[in-house]
């Protein structure tokens, strides 16, 4: 049955990805599409497993259906890889090191983010 949370979680979040990276087009060889789907994953991961954390009362389907079915298929390491990869063979080593510093940064700081929004809202849903 868990199995089955977490393909209808990847079925939505690859989806998602397709149609968001299809709606955002590549720049001049720059893979914002890619960039800015891998960024918002890291910000909405961790959000909610910091989220699921704190409130403990979240089912394990959902939190498989969630985390790693839908945000998982959403964000995508590979084809960051593999857009890096082409961008550093096409001679485009500025942006090609643009993209990975981007990535590793933002994709950081926004995790951290998500992370601090879901414990101070936490916090506030937390009685003595």
């Amino acid at each position: 049955m868990k199995v089955l949370f977490v393909m209808l979680g990847g079925f939505i979040g690859a989806i998602a990805r397709y149609s968001i990276g299809e709606w955002i087009h590549t720049n001049n060889g720059f893979p914002l599409g890619t960039l800015l789907i891998n960024l918002l994953g890291c910000f909405l991961l961790g959000w909610f497993l910091t989220f699921i954390t704190i409130k403990k009362k979240i089912r394990t389907e959902y939190t498989l259906f969630l985390g790693t079915g839908l945000i998982g298929s959403f964000t995508t390491f590979s084809t960051f890889s593999v857009e890096t990869i082409r961008l550093l063979q096409n001679g485009f080593l500025l942006n090609g090191a643009l993209y990975i510093l981007t990535s590793i940064l933002f994709g950081l700081l926004l995790t951290y983010l998500g992370v601090k929004l879901a414990i101070t809202n936490g916090e506030k849903g937390v009685t003595n």
